[in-house]
């Protein structure tokens, strides 16, 4: 049985952290400004991605394949031939499908639909590194075959010291804002306490968006790369000192 010393040692050793902490919740917590900043980087475009689509339509599926695979085969030799490498060659898609026809009489009743012939679609997307053959191999790509397609992505092999540059100045942006709003409201600018990031990555201006079907081209395509934007947002808090 505790005698009566030892009962009041242990109630001062449990009341002493409530104490404690009742000292910590009594003092007054700095406040907090959190701001938003912004940060751009712009940067010439050093590759272009391209997707070229062969379609083929015969009779039967047979002779719709045969075609799009020899039209296909001679694309793949003369992307190798320019020094496309193999890492940068994948067929993105590829679909056979019924050509159908839906016959009117004479009374305008309509008939039963029925298949006419069937259609080979078969898509090559491709990664051009060497800008400068862009707008032949477009033109060749239509000699070869390439009736559908054309879409061009221009972008950057490694967009990093562009993002870099862009992160840099997000955070320039948000420590400016927020010295500009504690100046304002007569207060002290305090430490960081909290910073998050939102990549927004590039923005490449899509260029010549158009189906190649008609395309008969004398020489090579005209094509302006433009440049790409990367874009970084941050969130930061600081504390205000009084």
């Amino acid at each position: 049985m505790l005698s009566f010393r030892q009962v009041a040692i242990l109630l001062v050793v449990s009341m002493a952290p409530l104490s404690a902490h009742a000292q910590e919740t009594d003092g007054q917590k700095p406040g907090v400004i959190t701001v938003s900043g912004e940060g751009f980087a712009h940067v010439a475009p050093d590759m272009a991605v391209v997707s070229l689509t062969v379609v083929r339509i015969e009779k039967t599926a047979r002779e719709a394949l045969d075609a799009n695979n020899e039209a296909m085969a001679a694309l793949l030799d003369a992307m190798k031939a320019e020094g496309i490498a193999d890492r940068d060659l994948q067929t993105s898609s590829f679909s056979i499908n019924p050509q159908y026809v839906y016959p009117k009489r004479n009374d305008d009743t309509q008939e039963a639909p029925r298949i006419d012939g069937y259609s080979v679609s078969n898509t090559l997307t491709v990664r051009i590194r060497d800008l400068s053959k862009l707008g032949a191999i477009l033109d060749q790509s239509v000699s070869l075959g390439v009736n559908q397609g054309g879409q061009i992505l221009f972008t950057n092999d490694d967009p990093s010291s562009a993002v870099a540059e862009a992160r840099k100045m997000a955070v320039s942006d948000a420590i400016a804002r927020a010295k500009t709003l504690v100046e304002a409201a007569g207060v002290t600018l305090g430490r960081i306490t909290s910073i998050s990031e939102q990549n927004q990555g590039g923005r490449p201006v899509p260029m010549m968006r158009a189906e190649m079907a008609d395309a008969s081209f004398k020489s090579a395509v005209p094509v302006a790369s433009g440049e790409n934007e990367f874009s970084v947002s941050v969130t930061m808090a600081f504390e205000i000192a009084q």
